[in-house]
């Protein structure tokens, strides 16, 4: 998750304070500052570390419980301006009208910052609509709104496609990358990653990876620690390698991170501040098995499913949900601000709940003075070194 420096005193900052009370009971929600938004439950991976393709392909009737485009319209009209606008899935490609979504979220809530995440399956359609969708920001969002597009990459060739459950998925990673990098060429607000999920299927193979993605010339490498969520009906499943190793994996990371971090553009180089951080805050939870500093889930960042249930975000899911946006009007605020709501951010304020779950920890630390201390000393270094 980036963040343009001059947003942060204007967009941020402000909310440091205010979702402190709320997440007390002092006051109630305004808009969230990040919504990740699932579009749809449909998905052709059979991924190892999450069974949202696999129950779908069991039940292809989950994905016509999808929000319809009327819907979301009604959902995004009633939220406000948000900083952070996510999109995941399933496979968020798989639907027709994704170009149309992100021109109602640019209507609408008017995001600084917009992200999707592909499984990379379907290069053709992934070149499609990407085009479409950087159309209709021509027309309805700001000149300095990026998105960014991040395939997901879990090994390299064969390992790839095992981990992923799809044959020639790694094939259409590459043709996907080709398609997007040509894309990037002529639309600068488009900014190509790729992510890998963390598991015991990939620990011992990820600096293959790695220098694979930086020979490529990918603006931003993002990883994160396989989880066991509600969101990807894995709750049973072992699946994550042992802290020790993803300890030792990030600390690799970092340094390469460090190391490279002066020749990178100032969007990109304060992403990757904000992730240095992050790895270590995720290493710190994982040990100790606790929130280590507040979590604003429920308030400053929330997960809209793709059926209409609220979140607070994907890791609790339906087992706190926030609420139906079906059943309130399709007024997201309605339901922020419920009863409901509120007895779910005290359960989180009472940390009874730890996880280092990306979006939601990113979050976090741009809230967080102490986090922020450490992005600002690492970008200053950076700065210094460019």
């Amino acid at each position: 998750m980036a963040v343009k420096l001059l947003d942060y005193p204007l967009h941020i900052a402000p909310r440091a304070v205010y979702d402190r009370a709320v997440r007390l009971g002092l006051a109630k929600p305004v808009s969230p500052l990040a919504l990740t938004f699932s579009v749809t439950a449909a998905c052709q991976s059979c991924c190892k570390t999450c069974r949202i393709g696999e129950r779908h392909q069991a039940d292809p009737g989950i994905a016509a419980r999808d929000l319809s485009l009327e819907e979301i319209e009604r959902v995004f009209a009633s939220c406000g301006p948000v900083y952070f606008f996510n999109i995941s899935g399933g496979e968020p490609f798989l639907r027709p009208d994704l170009a149309d979504i992100i021109r109602l979220a640019c209507v609408h809530m008017k995001p600084r910052l917009i992200h999707i995440s592909t499984n990379a399956l379907a290069p053709a359609r992934i070149e499609r609509t990407t085009r479409e969708i950087l159309a209709a920001m021509d027309r309805f969002a700001g000149p300095g709104v990026p998105i960014s597009i991040k395939p997901s990459i879990d090994g390299l060739g064969e390992r790839h496609d095992a981990i992923r459950g799809v044959e020639g998925n790694f094939r259409s990673l590459e043709r996907t990358l080709d398609a997007l990098l040509a894309i990037r060429a002529e639309h600068p607000r488009l900014h190509v990653d790729l992510g890998t999920v963390i598991s015991r299927f990939n620990i011992d193979h990820l600096d293959e990876v790695e220098d694979w993605v930086h020979a490529r010339g990918i603006e931003s490498y993002r990883h994160e620690i396989a989880e066991q969520r509600a969101e990807f009906h894995n709750l049973d499943d072992s699946i994550a390698p042992s802290v020790d190793e993803y300890a030792a994996l990030v600390l690799r990371f970092k340094r390469k991170i460090i190391d490279n971090l002066a020749g990178k553009a100032w969007l990109t180089r304060t992403t990757e501040a904000v992730r240095l951080v992050y790895y270590d805050v995720t290493v710190q939870i994982l040990r100790e098995q606790r929130q280590i500093t507040p979590c604003f889930a429920g308030s400053s960042s929330v997960h809209l499913n793709h059926d209409g249930q609220l979140w607070p975000c994907c890791v609790l899911g339906g087992q706190q949900a926030l609420g139906q946006v079906r059943e309130a009007g399709y007024d997201l605020m309605a339901v922020l601000r419920s009863e409901r709501a509120d007895v779910v951010r005290q359960y989180i304020a009472a940390k009874r709940c730890a996880c280092p779950m990306a979006n939601m920890w990113l979050t976090n630390i741009l809230l967080t003075p102490r986090h922020m201390a450490k992005v600002v000393a690492t970008m200053l270094r950076a700065g210094l070194a460019g």
